[in-house]
């Protein structure tokens, strides 16, 4: 005889539960106490579509976290007894607190139907719903039921029956309880394995998070004292970093994915909490203000970032100069040791290349800090998801797209903010299409050098709106085909705002930073190196005293193997405009996109060359036509970006698949590009 499938009726008092397994039981019902304690106990059973359903009603409660008598027989049942499916039972005209004790039986992994009981009065408040972005959303089938009148009953019936013989667990909720509470749960998983061997890996993570909740029962289960004394670390370190309690911040977690699910399927609402957060959200996330906001703060972002950032970069920029000099000073003046090139020219300027951007990145992290700590990056994604949408990324996507204007390598890093592997694979392979702020220097020496006054403005306008177009394409077409798939959905959580521990920013910062100077700085060094010695070697034979010091400098570059690799990739690059002065320079500019000047002014023996050196300039309009100019713009814009945005990328991919794949593929892109541009300019008679 085939077993009976047991069907537990949960939700909040008053949520309608009691009447709608009435319905559905009818006179079949019994009623008794729980064993050893005074709580009603409710069974019936029904049929559907030929199986047999036993049907529990269990006492309302509003949470997994038991306190009263009720509440702990109800979580005992769900947890110990484990039905074959649970009906959550939830006042659709009070949408919010009903949802907080479906997530949590979501999260335990249990399988789920949610039943939107009173949904006729949820519509006469003129609440509508998207019920199929709900249920996508949060990982179970939704079913709008009127109790008191018998409506939905059937189709609640079916939703349970193919719930309960799924074959596969359903799907986690993409609850983010933040980095800091992720890692204290990481921490307790592996001492659970042993007082729960016959749990699985959910049903572990549900009571790591319970004992950070300091859920009494749960923590009298676990009597191991090691786990008890770990949990109480844990819970002290959270409060020290975050400034609140860890019950506080997971309630505020659930509420976030809760409002961020509400924000997105159901209109006309007024359910919403109408909390200090609400009102604030008012203006931040308002359909006209929310986006001048939102640019507005990252300007101040910038500011911080590149303004303030500007001394300490010069002073390190400076002892690192007086560094080299002082170890030059090792040797007599003019000499020609091999270790001083090395010394000086390799490690001290390789070393001073990467670390002269640290101010950038821990200003640029401390800003995003205390944006995040407060809650408002979550508006930030909110207010651009819909256009991010559009091309197949999520809304948070927008934040790292946005930092590649300043630098493609914190703007990689920020990738690490977005749940789905394909969004941050995506997003950070197309980052360096934006042009980060050490293209500058190039478009500066270029555009004056070939373009009126007039055209300088528009020229570098055009510049960056075709980057950003180029990363909008190819991420569609990455979408559509490495990453081809359905987008992975996600809520929009919206925390309640909070005033950020100094603390907090202060790790997050640092351990952002710290990253950057710890993975990135060894394979930074080692490239550094190599470029070095392919600067460097081999020497000429002999030295022609009669020529100027520049000259000389420049004839020494060419016999070396860059020099020598620049030669040799004429014949390849003379299709896009350029000969192998531009390639030598290139080869250079691999170490940073700005390097590219001073090798462009090496290689034309013009001394002390930046972007405002106008004998440089003299010196590209007699050898180049505007129509070059460009393409060199669109080859620096487009091609691999610096050694240290592909190292970042291999460590934040994890794979130096991907960061070979970004340095080819753009570098091949860029190619492609300036081909075409440069062949239909010449056509069109503009390459004169």
């Amino acid at each position: 005889m085939k077993k009976p499938m047991v069907v537990a009726l949960a939700g909040n008092p008053n949520s309608g539960k009691t009447t709608l397994f009435n319905q559905l039981t009818g006179s079949r019902q019994h009623v008794g106490n729980y064993p050893g304690v005074t709580v009603e106990k409710k069974k019936g059973t029904c049929r559907h579509g030929g199986e047999e359903l036993h049907v529990v009603d269990l006492p309302g409660t509003y949470s997994l976290t038991a306190y009263s008598q009720e509440e702990r027989v109800a979580r005992n049942f769900i947890v110990e007894q484990k039905p074959d499916v649970v009906v959550d039972v939830i006042d659709s005209s009070n949408l919010e607190r009903n949802l907080y004790l479906a997530v949590q039986l979501m999260e335990l992994g249990v399988p789920v139907v949610l039943a939107f009981n009173m949904s006729d009065v949820a519509k006469a408040r003129g609440l509508q719903f998207d019920l199929a972005e709900m249920a996508m959303l949060l990982g179970a089938p939704i079913v709008e039921t009127v109790g008191s009148k018998g409506e939905g009953l059937d189709r609640l019936l079916e939703a349970a029956v193919a719930a309960a013989a799924r074959a596969t667990p359903p799907p986690v909720p993409s609850i983010t309880y933040g980095a800091d509470f992720e890692q204290a749960i990481a921490r307790l998983l592996p001492k659970l394995e042993g007082p729960l061997p016959r749990a699985d890996a959910r049903e572990r993570r549900w009571t790591a998070i319970k004992l950070l909740e300091n859920d009494a029962e749960v923590a009298r289960r676990i009597s191991a004292g090691e786990i008890l004394r770990l949990v109480k670390a844990e819970q002290e370190r959270l409060i020290s970093l975050l400034g609140d309690s860890p019950e506080m911040l997971i309630a505020d977690a659930r509420y976030g994915f809760i409002s961020g699910v509400c924000q997105e399927t159901v209109r006309s609402t007024i359910e919403a909490r109408h909390t200090a957060s609400d009102r604030i959200d008012e203006i931040v996330i308002h359909r006209v203000w929310g986006l001048p906001i939102f640019l507005g703060l990252m300007y101040l972002v910038f500011w911080l970032t590149f303004t303030v950032g500007t001394p300490p970069m010069d002073w390190i920029d400076g002892l690192f100069g007086w560094l080299g000099g002082t170890v030059a000073g090792f040797w007599p003046e003019g000499s020609d040791s091999l270790l001083q090139s090395l010394l000086v020219d390799g490690v001290i300027a390789g070393v001073g290349g990467v670390l002269i951007f640290l101010p950038n990145i821990l200003l640029l992290f401390l800003a995003m800090a205390i944006l995040e700590d407060s809650g408002y990056l979550a508006r930030a994604a909110f207010i651009m998801d819909r256009l991010m949408h559009k091309i197949g990324l999520h809304g948070k996507s927008f934040i790292p797209m946005l930092t590649g204007f300043g630098c493609s390598i914190p703007a990689i890093m920020a990738t690490r903010t977005l749940e789905s592997r394909r969004d941050r694979l995506t997003t950070m392979l197309v980052v360096p299409l934006v042009s980060c702020g050490a293209r500058l220097p190039i478009y500066a020496l270029i555009i004056p050098a070939f373009f009126p006054q007039a055209w300088r403005a528009p020229m570098l306008w055009i510049i960056y709106v075709f980057g950003i177009v180029l990363a909008i394409l190819c991420a569609k077409l990455l979408r559509a085909t490495l990453f081809k798939g359905e987008s992975v959905p996600f809520v929009m959580e919206l925390p309640p705002y909070r005033l950020p521990t100094l603390k907090g920013i202060w790790i997050h910062m640092w351990d952002r930073g710290g990253a950057y100077l710890k993975k990135a700085g060894t394979v930074i060094l080692a490239i550094s190196v190599i470029l070095w010695a392919l600067t460097s070697f081999p020497k000429l034979d002999t030295v022609d005293e009669s020529l100027p010091a520049e000259e000389q400098q420049a004839a020494e570059l060419a016999h070396t193997v860059a020099g020598r690799i620049g030669h040799a990739l004429e014949p390849v690059i003379r299709p896009l405009g350029f000969d192998w002065r531009i390639g030598t320079a290139m080869i250079g500019a691999f170490a940073a996109k700005e390097v590219f000047v001073a090798q462009l002014g090496i290689v034309y023996s013009v001394g002390e060359a930046d972007e405002e050196s106008e004998p440089l300039r003299e010196k590209l309009q007699q050898n180049y036509s505007p129509l070059v100019g460009l393409c060199i713009m669109l080859f620096m814009l487009i091609s691999a970006p610096c050694m240290a945005t592909i190292a970042v990328t291999k460590r934040e991919s994890n794979s130096w698949g991907w960061a070979l794949f970004q340095l080819v593929g753009l570098t091949a892109l860029a190619y492609v590009v300036t081909l075409v541009v440069y062949q239909l300019g010449t056509l069109l008679g503009l390459g004169v």
